[in-house]
């Protein structure tokens, strides 16, 4: 069964670091996982030199499936036209040029959707009836004993947290969307701290005890930290096999340039429950944040 390498917000431009970039792959290196989740926000503004920036990082990742989406950063906010009339064109240039796209390797089927909305929302995004109706149609002729992932740049929860972050609007009825597709995994980014989170905690009673876990990323390679992450870059590495899935945190130590195990998380398959709390902000079992 697969192991993920889970990242996001890189922020190629003034608030990008270099150093946790090069940290990155030196994780992929080691690691080898079976495939690299980058959940959006590669560029701070959107500018063709940051692009340039994100895809010579993207072709120094060794061969590895590499699942991308685009966040709101990789959308031009202060160019207006550019962002009404062309809004993911460097993105589709310089990183991927398809924005829902369809990842298989043995034991997991992946679809990432670009929840990114240009014209209706320039911070928090939007997933699409359409896009649910393109993801149901590839689960549903997924092998059997694949695990179903879905990936997006924003949140459809928010972190368990003082902080108020509104989530995706009618996350509910994607959540329950997910649900009935089979999905067990959702990998997120955007909040610049790593969570984890269940369907079941954001929309209760729903779903006849079937929840989806929701696992979010803070940011990989930037000064954006937020919360008990203020200058911290992070990463999760995810393991799964038939009964479970492990979601190891991350974070980097400067002293040793590396990401270091923090904190693990056990998420029994068969039983739909946590060997730890469910709300999990992952940074506070270290540091009381």
């Amino acid at each position: 069964m697969p192991t993920l390498l889970h990242a996001s917000d890189l922020h190629f431009g003034k608030p990008h670091c270099p150093d946790a970039a090069r940290a990155l792959v030196r994780e992929i290196d080691r690691l080898e996982p079976d495939v690299v989740v980058l959940v959006g926000d590669f560029t701070q503004r959107a500018k063709v030199a940051e692009f340039q920036a994100a895809r010579a990082f993207l072709e120094s990742l060794p061969d590895i499936p590499t699942v991308v989406v685009p966040g709101n950063h990789d959308v031009p906010l202060y160019r207006v036209l550019e962002r009404l009339t062309a809004p993911l064109r460097n993105y589709q240039q310089f990183v991927s040029s398809q924005l829902d796209s369809i990842t298989r390797v043995p034991g997991a089927t992946i679809v990432a959707l670009d929840s990114t909305a240009p014209h209706r929302a320039i911070v928090n995004g939007r997933i699409r009836r359409d896009q649910l109706e393109f993801a149901a149609r590839i689960f549903q002729g997924a092998p059997p004993q694949d695990i179903k992932i879905l990936v997006a740049h924003h949140h459809l929860a928010s972190a368990p947290d003082d902080e108020s972050d509104s989530p995706l609007p009618g996350a509910c009825r994607i959540l329950e969307a997910c649900r009935r597709m089979g999905v067990e995994l959702i990998l997120g980014g955007h909040l610049h701290r790593g969570f984890v989170i269940t369907s079941g905690e954001v929309c209760p009673g729903e779903g006849d005890g079937e929840e989806v876990l929701m696992v979010h990323s803070g940011t990989v390679s930037s000064t954006r930290g937020r919360v008990g992450e203020r200058g911290r870059n992070s990463l999760n590495v995810i393991s799964i096999d038939p009964d479970r899935i492990v979601v190891s945190y991350r974070l980097l130590d400067a002293a040793s340039t590396c990401f270091e195990p923090r904190t693990e998380l056990v998420w029994s398959r068969s039983e739909g429950s946590m060997g730890n709390p469910h709300g999990q902000l992952l940074l506070a079992d270290e540091d009381g944040a």
